[in-house]
């Protein structure tokens, strides 16, 4: 804001309320340009509860800190640092990613601290200029953004780190585990180095590890640091992007504020699925964890039948797919949770508090085809017997499809009582119809 448009606005003249209310309305750069005018101005626009709105409006802080977390003098003092410190950003992406990182650690804070307490302090721009180094690639600049807000996860075993506490999370089938970490950035470049070597990649394609599973099940996340798309692998080392190609754009521009790259989106969406409760924290075992199965619909199909839930989603599993194969196997995980409403099962107005499962049927479809028609005992060698408002019974499992969209729907045949001491005759529950198709984002 210029001289002569302060003065066109009559700002001088306004009331102390009034200038007040323009100068929070203008921003933090204005009002420094404004406050050149004059001491009545300059005096307005130091004033801390207006940098409060700032400070609050920009960064989400509510007391004065600097970007390490320690107390500043004022709110004033507070901005200024936190400008300086990340001069050579966009300051529109310093606020998008810082926005980011807030409300995933919010959720962590209210769901799952465990995790919260693996995340690291932010990295130097020393520690970025190491890595770039090291592994001879410039990062997009918001990844680098990300990790000076938080350099990934620890994962020291002090932490007591079980392979649980990923901030991606994971899903498992049959022996089938993957839970997934963000590497700090030390991390990285040690497993972009093996992964490179152990898979055959040329260090050309400016691929480096930004994620990867620490159980078992190998998955890993590539970052392709030329063009900021993110990429995991499939059983035949095929990579498929993880987030949708249009959206990713001008990740090495200094200029402008369309920035955006692959693991930003990456972890706005999880973020979003998190604080939606698409997704959820579960507990199997007296072990927490980040569930990527869908619990909400449409992903996540829903029915009741004589008071048995069953809910039923699906995770697209690209490490084991081969999507080169003839026909191709998209392997998908499913998890199937039944329980018993509190009101018990309902049979011809006969309430009973239990009932057990004896028999499943599945119609499997690929493009809106029937290709497959399963009838068989239990469900995983398993015959679930539920109590009336007890915690689901959940279990996965999974199945390849020829195609990139197919679903399962079905039936469960129960008996009231249980198997044992039957009450009354053999019941069918529905199980709704529930997507397993290839997804926008790869998780």
């Amino acid at each position: 804001m210029s001289l002569s448009e302060t003065k066109a606005m009559g700002l001088e003249d306004a009331g102390d309320l009034i200038l007040h209310i323009v100068l929070s309305k203008i921003g933090p750069e204005s009002t420094a340009r404004v406050a050149c005018v004059s001491k009545r101005l300059k005096v307005s626009a130091s004033e801390e509860s207006l940098w409060s709105i700032f400070c609050s409006n920009d960064l989400n802080i509510s007391t004065p800190l600097d970007p390490h977390g320690d107390p500043a003098p004022s709110f004033k003092r507070a901005y200024q640092l936190w400008r300086e410190s990340f001069r050579m950003y966009p300051w529109n992406l310093v606020k998008r990613v810082r926005l980011c990182w807030d409300k995933l650690k919010l959720w962590l804070s209210l769901n799952f601290p465990e995790a919260k307490a693996t995340l690291r302090k932010g990295a130097t721009e020393d520690d970025l200029q190491e890595l770039e180094t090291c592994l001879k690639v410039k990062l997009p600049l918001p990844t680098r953004l990300l990790y000076r807000f938080v350099d990934g996860q620890e994962l020291s075993s002090s932490n007591g780190l079980d392979g649980s506490l990923g901030l991606i999370g994971g899903y498992s089938a049959y022996s089938h585990d993957v839970n997934v970490y963000l590497l700090p950035l030390k991390e990285v470049i040690r497993e972009t180095k093996e992964t490179m070597l152990h898979l055959g990649f040329s260090t050309r394609l400016n691929l480096i590890v930004m994620a990867a599973s620490v159980v078992a099940s190998l998955k890993i996340f590539l970052l392709d640091c030329t063009n900021g798309q993110l990429f995991t692998g499939t059983s035949n080392r095929q990579l498929l992007p993880c987030v949708p190609d249009s959206l990713v754009r001008s990740v090495h521009d200094i200029n402008g504020d369309l920035q955006q790259d692959a693991m930003l989106l990456w972890l706005e969406e999880h973020g979003r699925r998190l604080q939606t409760g698409t997704i959820k924290v579960r507990e199997q075992h007296n072990v927490k964890s980040i569930s990527l199965f869908p619990e909400i619909p449409p992903l996540c199909s829903v029915a009741v039948t004589n008071g048995v839930q069953v809910r039923a989603s699906s995770v697209f599993i690209p490490e084991i797919s081969n999507l080169r194969d003839q026909p191709p196997a998209y392997w998908y995980a499913y998890s199937i949770r039944m329980s018993l409403m509190p009101e018990g099962c309902i049979l011809n107005g006969t309430h009973h508090s239990s009932c057990q499962l004896y028999w499943r049927r599945w119609v499997i479809r690929a493009d809106n085809e029937a290709i497959d028609n399963v009838n068989g005992e239990a469900v995983i060698g398993k015959y679930p017997l539920l109590q009336a408002g007890e915690e689901e019974f959940v279990y996965e499992s999974c199945s390849s499809f020829p195609t990139t969209a197919g679903s399962i729907e079905g039936s469960f045949t129960f008996v009231p009582g249980s198997l044992r001491d039957p009450k009354g005759g053999q019941f069918e529950v529905k199980v709704a119809e529930f997507p397993l198709e290839l997804p926008d984002y790869i998780f």
